[in-house]
């Protein structure tokens, strides 16, 4: 596999390579990004580093490096050290970060848990392809009156990284989120399923809009993509282990009871995720909690496998 381009000099000036990851870069091998508001802002303490170290010793497990992402001290981070991920885990004045917060962040020597969207251009700016989440956001409920539709979306329209997720998270509306993306042009592609998925659930009730039967053919479609010039990136969506999942029909009272929740308290913006996830363990007793570190880990596993396979095309 070529060598990724070094970083660009102000790119690296600001940035922070875990030697771990720098080295894996440059000899040519997988690594999966992996975000950090799940840690910060996604589980409570100690579940939190608990999950954000387990699911770095499954993309070992599966035959790549992991490189947690976020922003500390107005450092760009690209792997952890264990003390940094306490940090992210335990610090209050880490704040969410999307893509449109990191100048703030870095100028003013800030702490931030880098979003889908975030992650997604730091990975991209260190040479990385693939990045492993939970679920992905998208438009939110209601937004034809807020116009609440996530960044994850539009960074997923122009930076050439493949996500894999569980799918769109279910407290959204899904249906109009692969409309955009089909508009964007975001290939969705789910791993072994006909139906697109819904996070805590294997089921949405919304086709797939494309499938692949496996990691490899999940690679094959990221190198001719981006062989044949086509920028931007990739949705993966991996459907929740069945064991794990939630289903449906019972996942879908609870988000109702969380929105109405969300309602009554007037919460907008970067604070409703967190929110209604926190809120859905609560009303759940805390089945979805387990659920997300399920699908997280499931989802670090088939990243591993679809970098390696999509290294072992660049030799």
């Amino acid at each position: 596999m070529p060598t990724p381009a070094p970083l660009r000099p102000e790119v690296a000036a600001l940035t922070d390579l875990h030697p771990e990851v720098a080295d894996a870069l440059a000899g040519g091998q997988a690594v999966v990004a992996l975000e950090s508001t799940i840690i910060s802002h996604g589980m409570p303490y100690p579940q939190n580093v608990e999950m954000a170290r387990g699911v770095e010793a499954v993309v070992r497990e599966h035959g790549a490096i992991p490189a947690t992402i976020a922003v500390l001290g107005g450092r760009l981070k690209v792997g952890l050290t264990p003390d940094e991920l306490e940090l992210l885990a335990t610090d209050r004045n880490v704040q969410k970060i999307s893509t449109r917060d990191l100048p703030v962040t870095v100028a003013l020597g800030r702490h931030g848990a880098t979003t889908v969207a975030s992650t997604m251009r730091i990975a991209s700016l260190a040479g990385i392809r693939v990045f492993a989440t939970g679920g992905t956001g998208g438009v939110h409920r209601g937004a034809g009156e807020t116009m609440d539709i996530s960044a994850d979306l539009t960074e997923l329209a122009r930076t050439d990284v493949c996500v894999v997720s569980a799918g769109v998270k279910s407290i959204l509306d899904i249906g109009l989120t692969l409309e955009v993306l089909e508009t964007q042009g975001v290939p969705a592609i789910t791993l072994g399923s006909e139906e697109f998925p819904a996070f805590y659930s294997r089921r949405s009730g919304f086709a797939s809009p494309l499938t692949v039967a496996s990691e490899a053919e999940a690679a094959r479609v990221l190198h001719a993509k981006w062989s044949l010039g086509l920028t931007g990136g990739v949705m993966l969506a991996n459907p929740i282990p069945e064991e794990a999942e939630i289903p449906a029909g019972e996942i879908t009272g609870h988000i109702e009871q969380a929105l109405s929740d969300m309602a009554a308290l007037g919460l907008t913006g970067k604070e409703t995720t967190p929110y209604l996830l926190g809120r859905i363990v609560e009303i759940t007793g805390g089945r979805s909690l387990a659920a997300n570190i399920a699908l997280v880990r499931h989802n670090a596993a088939v990243a591993a496998r679809v970098a390696s396979a999509y290294a072992a095309l660049q030799e």
